[in-house]
């Protein structure tokens, strides 16, 4: 099952929080995308795995989604081996995605920054054609790392209006109700006076002001965006 877009969460319900509208818009513009949870989210402190999958996959469908796979490795025990390389570069293989979007390096959650080391590490070697796993060889073109709820000055180098898709984002977001029913933090998201999904909105309302738009989702390039035409980049300077 190829796609064009695949998003790699540490969790369930991580893709939606920080790229969910970006799925989305990709899915209308016609793209095939894909989700692989690297863990079922078992040792969260609410719902369980099962449920959790249930949940994942309701989200999956409203986002449109091609397909939705977990990669089954353990919660709250996420390295960056020889072993979970693998595991990664099978997905990767499989999917053989053009842009892949992963975790920013940098988080609270030991399994956000592992994810994010460990996803880029295997979107490299899964172009190896003598690495020793299952698949064709296959390298992504792109990697995109998220931004969403940092607090660090971290400037992005794009933003993706999801104005339109932002209402959808936040019925996906819902689909997890045993994690962010009746929360005010998660994940990366730090308690802010209002439920998560006010939370949420907040956030990329905040991401959305940098282009001039009602809701953005922001990213990061270690790669110097390429710029054809400087006279229709949009985003008024002054």
């Amino acid at each position: 099952m190829t796609v064009d877009l695949l998003a790699i969460g540490a969790h369930p319900d991580d893709v939606e929080l920080t790229c969910g509208g970006t799925l989305i818009k990709a899915a209308t513009q016609g793209y095939r995308t894909g989700v692989v949870d690297l863990t079922g989210g078992e040792t969260g402190t609410h719902g369980s795995r099962s449920l959790r999958a249930d949940e994942a996959a309701a989200a999956a469908e409203v986002m449109g989604v091609t397909e939705r796979r977990n990669a089954g490795l353990p919660d709250a025990g996420l390295f960056n081996t020889e072993t979970t390389r693998r595991v990664v570069v099978e997905q990767i293989r499989n999917f053989r995605p053009r842009v892949v979007i992963l975790p920013y390096p940098i988080g609270r959650h030991p399994d956000h920054r592992m994810a994010s080391e460990l996803c880029r590490d295997a979107s490299y070697l899964a172009g190896l054609s003598n690495y020793a796993a299952d698949g064709q060889p296959h390298r992504p073109e792109k990697v995109l790392y998220t931004l969403a709820y940092r607090e660090d000055p971290v400037k992005p180098t794009f933003v993706v209006d999801i104005s339109a898709e932002f209402d959808v984002k936040l019925d996906a977001i819902r689909c997890y109700a045993s994690q962010f029913d009746g929360k005010m933090a998660a994940g990366e998201i730090f308690p802010a006076g209002d439920d998560i999904y006010e939370n949420v909105r907040v956030h990329c309302a905040r991401a959305g002001s940098l282009i001039r738009t009602a809701y953005g989702e922001p990213y990061l390039t270690l790669e110097t965006v390429r710029i054809d035409d400087v006279v229709a980049m949009g985003v008024r300077s002054m």
